[in-house]
């Protein structure tokens, strides 16, 4: 367990210990401290002979001085009855600040931690209007020249365990960006920065109330603070702090460097469940405007639940054929996603399409062909991977389900393959076309940074799992951990996933085994047959990432979700062996970055989305899968398409390795929007290889 970084002090009586002193308090307790001196030295004059008030006030005085002098200055002592007002003025103002934040957040799109307090508010607003905040409170333009000042207010230096990050892929920060130390890496900050445009009526984690601030300095050889989010020092000369840093940052030329295809992800209801388009207008109108400056193409879902909605194999491609002869009028490139999942219950969905209302039939009689929990709760946002190979589809397996519908979309749509408008197939192997288990549903209640619950518990996987236990000659091993807590426990909070659980034991890695595996061979087989159908295509799965609890030994949420990646084994390993069988490209997003628009602070999960997807990144690279990255929250900030940039063409990568592609997501009215939209184009250049000539720096 990671040593626990002493917490951001906000509260008026702690600014107290800072040296930030409240000039009524001041004058108080220099009245105070003239008195007790006046005492002191009329007991010296008159040799010794002191009352019993002037004992006690001269023994209260001793003590004040014998007090440590905390490095920001002199410590006071004060009444305890002040400090309880303190805290009720304290509480009173937190409320009404409170209610200023979630405006903010919901209305201002400002990503404010939920211990927020009006500091940080003034600071939004500060860097919003051009303004340099720095961690201290100390504030100036971010362009003057001359008006910055030379020191501040001493603040103490507080060491943290970095993450950890290659030095060479610390992507450069903007002045303008730099918030209060709640990250503990210049990634995590930066990561950050990337604001939601979605925002729930009701978001189930605005409601958490563990969110702490810690700070992020790091402290050097001699006395001097490296700030790593600044790209400066801050030099001790004479107990006071000079910040030496640069008034413009250098960023990084990206002119004759690889380039990158760049796609842009369509809205979700662009397609009525009629399969008809919404407003084919207006999307020629975006989708022009995306051509003039070169996007390289668009991704489209094909839902399972519009085209194959009423009957098995009764199939409506009406929609799909009038958006891509737009697509192919304007010539833009193509890629489709076979959605064979319910789209609608997870975070960011603003449309409801769910599965083939025949599907939905079956499952009221046979509830087993969808994912089962350990409470016996039914999941329907995807079929079981237990009903691959049984036939209870209505005389078919799940995955001929999956094939019929692909090879029919392959002839309906031959001559957009032919002419290659369709560069790319994604295939939907999960819950929101992810390779995974849902396994943190939040229609059950999943609240971050729960570690989810294994979802294994319907009579099909019930039967394979018992088939391996008997395989391995441990029949009592046909069972599901009955120790692993419930969706929104903690690792250290349960017996499977402590340090030194059954995770690591006999019965756990076998378990963990057959889990994992069963989503492997999933994976297998639909793209054997996906293989079969885009013969000559290009296909891609796509793999998600999940960065809560990554610091612990177990790695429980991956666990729960079907990557047997505990801190001593490589779990992505076998799934790359799988892609590179197939001749795969893996589509990664790290889910939990869609935590961010949430204002949640990933130090407190000891969350690590940084080295969760450098290990997924090395492991595709390593076995020669090609790689692309979809952001997982909308970008509109030159921050957010820098910290892209670094991870798309990393500087000091010997072999050169690139991405192979890049996905935005998604198109909106606010990428369209103007500045938003200039940003993006600028962005595009850059993945592309282009020159652009307002570098900073």
């Amino acid at each position: 367990m990671a040593a626990e970084i002493p917490k951001f002090i906000t509260s008026e009586d702690d600014d107290d210990e800072m040296g930030m002193d409240v000039k009524e308090e001041d004058d108080e307790d220099d009245d105070d401290r003239e008195k007790n001196i006046e005492n002191s030295a009329m007991e010296g004059v008159d040799g010794g002979t002191a009352s019993a008030s002037g004992s006690n006030r001269f023994h209260h005085q001793q003590q004040y001085q014998e007090q440590p002098t905390p490095p920001g200055g002199s410590r006071r002592c004060r009444p305890q009855e002040e400090k309880e007002r303190t805290k009720l003025r304290e509480r009173q103002r937190r409320a009404i600040t409170a209610k200023i934040l979630a405006g903010l957040r919901r209305h201002g799109n400002y990503n404010l931690r939920v211990r927020a307090d009006i500091n940080d508010v003034i600071a939004a607003l500060a860097r919003e209007a051009g303004w340099v905040v720095l961690p201290d409170g100390t504030t100036f333009p971010s362009r003057s020249q001359g008006s910055r000042p030379a020191s501040g207010p001493t603040t103490p230096a507080v060491q943290s365990t970095p993450s950890v990050i290659p030095a060479q892929q610390t992507p450069p920060v903007s002045l303008r960006s730099i918030s209060s130390p709640t990250f503990q890496s210049t990634i995590d900050y930066n990561a950050c920065q990337l604001k939601s445009v979605f925002v729930s009526n009701s978001s189930p984690y605005d409601e958490s109330s563990s969110i702490r601030t810690q700070s992020s300095s790091l402290v050097g050889d001699g006395g001097d603070i490296h700030d790593p989010l600044l790209g400066g020092s801050i030099d001790s000369i004479d107990k006071q702090q000079i910040v030496e840093m640069p008034t413009k940052l250098q960023e990084r030329d990206f002119a004759g460097t690889p380039y990158v295809p760049v796609y842009v992800l369509l809205p979700l209801g662009i397609l009525n469940l009629n399969c008809e388009l919404v407003d084919p207008e207006g999307l020629i109108k975006q989708l022009r405007i995306l051509k003039s400056i070169n996007v390289d193409g668009v991704v489209v879902d094909c839902w399972w639940g519009i085209v194959e909605a009423r009957a098995p194999q009764e199939y409506n491609w009406n929609g799909y054929k009038r958006l891509f002869q737009i697509v192919r009028e304007l010539k833009l490139n193509l890629q489709v996603v076979m959605s064979f999942h319910e789209c609608g219950s997870n975070i960011g969905d603003d449309v409801c399409i769910p599965l083939p209302q025949w599907i939905v039939e079956i499952g009221v009689s046979n509830p087993d062909i969808f994912f089962t929990d350990r409470s016996g709760r039914r999941n329907p946002e995807c079929l079981s991977w237990g009903v691959d190979k049984e036939r209870v589809l209505r005389g078919r397996t799940a995955v001929e389900v999956y094939f019929d519908f692909m090879r029919s979309f392959r002839v309906e749509f031959g001559e957009f393959f032919e002419d290659g408008l369709i560069s790319m197939i994604a295939v939907g192997l999960g819950p929101c076309g992810e390779l995974r288990y849902p396994s943190h549903p939040v229609k059950h209640g999943w609240r971050y940074p729960g570690i989810g619950e294994f979802q294994c518990y319907d009579q099909y996987l019930l039967k394979s799992l018992r088939k391996a236990a008997e395989t391995r000659g441990h029949a009592f091993w046909a069972r599901g951990p009955d120790n692993a807590g419930s969706y929104n426990s903690q690792p250290h909070e349960t017996g499977f996933f402590c340090d030194g659980g059954d995770y690591d034991g006999y019965y756990g890695r076998f378990f963990l085994n057959w889990y994992s595996q069963v989503l492997v061979d999933h994976g297998d087989q639909v793209l054997s047959l996906a293989k079969l159908a885009f013969d000559g295509t290009c296909i891609a799965v796509k793999l998600s990432g999940l960065p809560w609890w990554y610091k612990t030994a177990s790695h429980a949420p991956e666990l729960a979700a079907g990557f047997y990646n505990p801190s001593n084994r490589n779990g992505y390993a076998a799934f790359m062996t799988m892609l590179k069988k197939h001749g795969a490209v893996l589509s990664f997003s790290c889910s939990g970055m869609s935590m961010l628009n949430q204002a949640v602070d990933f130090s407190e999960a000891l969350a690590d989305p940084e080295g969760l997807t450098w290990q997924v990144l090395n492991a595709a690279w390593d076995a020669a899968v090609p790689f692309t990255n979809e952001n997982a929250l909308p970008c509109h900030d030159r921050e957010g398409y820098n910290y892209i940039l670094e991870k798309a063409k990393p500087i000091n990568d010997p072999d050169g390795r690139h991405f192979f592609s890049f996905t935005y997501f998604r198109l909106s009215p606010v990428l369209m929007d103007r500045p938003n939209f200039l940003e993006f184009e600028r962005f595009l250049k850059r993945m592309h290889g282009e020159a652009v000539l307002d570098l900073q720096g």
